[in-house]
């Protein structure tokens, strides 16, 4: 393979891990959102029970309105991190030899 054709299979075969990142933490993010007022437009006497275990990691989340916000904000924010983790770590494994 001469050096020409690595830079095409180097260049093709890079991530963009900021995208990654941004991607992932918009789904996640924008899930977490969703998911929240979801369950407060469901309402009822006992809201998100299960959702709202997220408090412990995510101080300050809770199954409100404004703790969809503050849920989507946290969830961006991990999201990014995980997407941009797994651009970084897939860079450098497909590194050509």
């Amino acid at each position: 393979m001469n050096q020409q054709d690595r830079q095409v299979t180097e260049a093709l075969l890079r991530l963009n891990a900021r995208a990654w990142g941004i991607a992932t933490g918009l789904l996640v993010g924008g899930g977490l959102f969703i998911a929240t007022n979801i369950l407060v437009l469901k309402g009822g006497s006992l809201v998100g029970p299960h959702l709202g275990l997220l408090s412990i990691f995510f101080p300050g989340y809770r199954v409100t309105v404004l703790g969809s916000f503050i849920g989507f904000v946290y969830g961006f924010v991990a999201g990014y991190a995980v997407g941009r983790l797994i651009g970084e770590v897939y860079n450098r494994l497909s590194r050509p030899t």
